[in-house]
């Protein structure tokens, strides 16, 4: 009995073998099949226009009398300010600063020989999502430098144009940036013979909003990239 029990055992043990023999080149090729894929990425870029501007008028003013100085200043305050209104610029759109006030005879450095004693400067800042309007202002600010306003044209005046509605247009331009990745991971898969596979893992990546070019700083390009890992199959 007890070889028998053996001989048993012995069988079992040699049949366990052999059909572990069996499962294991099926295992390797699931294990290869997991390993073989591809990575790509999609890209999707959109052109849009800037949908808030920051337009700080900004202006200077000289004279020997600072009272005289500041009373100008609220009157071409108030000519600015029925400009922009004229134009389908919002009352609560405008806003101003108080004034800089220079007085060039209290200056430790400088020459003494200054014609005037005191040079004021006032911005009025629009801020608002009328981009069509605020370009529209800036064509005609001609108008302004014939009442006699000395508009700064340094950098601090220039406008700034921005794009604040990225999260209407994320979900389609995603949806494009995939189909992009798909597309070129099938053409991956193509040419080497192989099948495209369902989507292992995923990152959307980073939208990048920037100007079109310098001439254009009202119409934005807004960009994303997506990297898509898929599986391959024989």
């Amino acid at each position: 009995m007890e070889n028998k029990g053996n001989f048993l055992a012995g069988l079992a043990i040699m049949v366990g073998l052999v059909f572990l023999g069996l499962c294991i080149p099926k295992a390797v090729n699931v294990m290869n099949a997991n390993k073989r894929n591809v990575s790509v990425r999609g890209l999707c870029e959109r052109e849009v226009q800037a949908d808030k501007v920051i337009w700080p008028i900004q202006y200077s003013a000289a004279g020997d009398d600072l009272a005289s100085l500041l009373a100008e200043v609220e009157r071409n305050n108030a000519t600015i300010k029925e400009f922009l209104l004229a134009g389908g610029i919002a009352e609560d759109e405008i806003s101003s600063s108080a004034p800089s006030i220079s007085d060039k005879f209290t200056q430790e450095y400088g020459s003494n020989d200054r014609r005037y004693r005191y040079v004021v400067k006032s911005t009025v800042t629009l801020c608002t999502g009328k981009v069509n309007e605020v370009l529209a202002l800036m064509k005609n600010q001609s108008s302004l430098l014939k009442k006699g306003l000395l508009l700064s044209n340094d950098w601090d005046s220039k406008p700034s144009f921005s794009f604040e509605g990225l999260n209407d247009v994320k979900p389609e331009m995603i949806e494009e940036a995939t189909k992009n990745a798909r597309e070129v991971a099938q053409k991956f898969a193509d040419d080497s013979g192989s099948k495209l596979g369902k989507i292992r893992d995923a990152s959307q990546g980073y939208f990048t909003i920037e100007d079109r070019d310098a001439n254009t700083p009202y119409i934005k390009k807004v960009r994303v990239v997506t990297n898509v890992n898929y599986g391959l199959s024989r």
